[in-house]
């Protein structure tokens, strides 16, 4: 396995993640823990695009990791997931 697909797992896994918790509503879509969890897991997604030269996704996963990056800074504090 190369390095982009371990670096590509783990953001899926972390994207999946958050996702469910949110669907189980054990976290909320405006909570900072979930918007860091979008941010992490996109950004590498966009990482392991950028490494195998596949760039429609470099473009994709980039803006989800930008509108993650801006909602992470627009969650109000104390504010941790339910």
């Amino acid at each position: 396995m190369k390095a982009s697909d371990i670096i590509a797992s783990l953001g899926v896994v972390l994207l999946l993640i958050a996702f469910l918790l949110n669907l189980y509503k054990k976290i909320q879509a405006t909570s900072r823990a979930y918007c860091f969890m979008n941010f992490i897991g996109a950004a590498l997604c966009c990482l392991s695009s950028y490494m195998i030269r596949f760039y429609p996704f470099v473009i994709l996963e980039s803006i989800w990791a930008g509108f993650a990056l801006v909602s992470l800074f627009n969650v109000p504090r104390g504010t941790t997931g339910k």
